[in-house]
């Protein structure tokens, strides 16, 4: 287990190493706007880890994950369970921005996501939240849970037990981009359930047999969040 010290100084090395990364098919395109790579912020002692897909214009502007509207809905989410955004950490799995706010390509998926494992292994959260269907899917496969991975409307709110990332185990919650509510009411109030499990969890009051698990027999106990 990393100090606090010790995990600052790992981040501020994947920071480094982000900004030259001149062999991103996104590199170019950051340069050109005058737009910042985007790492993940916030409490580096996290149980929880908020996973986006890629920056939008306010965040490649900033280069702060979730700044813009639909970080705003994420900051009221967490309000909604008694949380503010420095207890946790929040990071996309893309770190630079697409043109024209597109979906993130598989190849872009693939370079980027060394770094979001590199977090993952540094922050060592105990739950990972997936804010939707891109992060979702590389999380799934890499917790050894893609056997269910399904559309983000029909996994959404589930809550999952997956192995991965050094062989460590997470809980695992997939939900909708916050960006979604900005849209529809109905999907806020999706996203509102959502957080409200995520809670339970946290709270380690969340129905065991309701877990999801990547093997076959569920561990038996209590759930041991806090």
């Amino acid at each position: 287990m990393l100090s606090f010290e010790e995990k600052q100084k790992e981040i501020n090395k994947l920071k480094l190493k982000l900004l030259n990364l001149t062999n991103s098919p996104l590199y170019s395109y950051r340069v050109s706007k005058g737009y910042k790579p985007v790492l993940g912020e916030g409490n580096l002692e996290a149980k929880v880890m908020f996973v986006g897909e890629a920056p939008g214009e306010s965040e490649a502007k900033e280069g702060r994950p979730f700044c813009g509207k639909a970080g705003k809905v994420l900051d009221e989410l967490l309000e909604s369970i008694g949380f503010k955004r420095e207890e946790v950490y929040i990071t996309n799995v893309v770190k630079d921005r697409p043109p024209d706010n597109r979906d993130p390509f598989e190849d872009e998926i693939e370079l980027y996501s060394p770094f979001l494992d590199k977090e993952i292994e540094i922050i060592s959260p105990q739950i990972l939240v997936a804010l939707g269907r891109f992060s979702a899917k590389y999380l799934m496969q890499k917790l050894n849970l893609e056997k269910f991975l399904d559309s983000i409307s029909k996994i959404r709110g589930k809550v999952f037990l997956g192995k991965g990332f050094g062989g460590k185990e997470f809980y695992f919650l997939p939900t909708f981009h916050p960006a979604l509510a900005l849209y529809s009411l109905s999907q806020r109030k999706f996203l509102e359930e959502d957080f409200k499990i995520l809670k339970k969890v946290l709270e380690g009051s969340f129905d065991r047999n309701k877990i999801i698990s990547y093997f076959k027999e569920e561990k038996k106990g209590q759930l041991n969040i806090i």
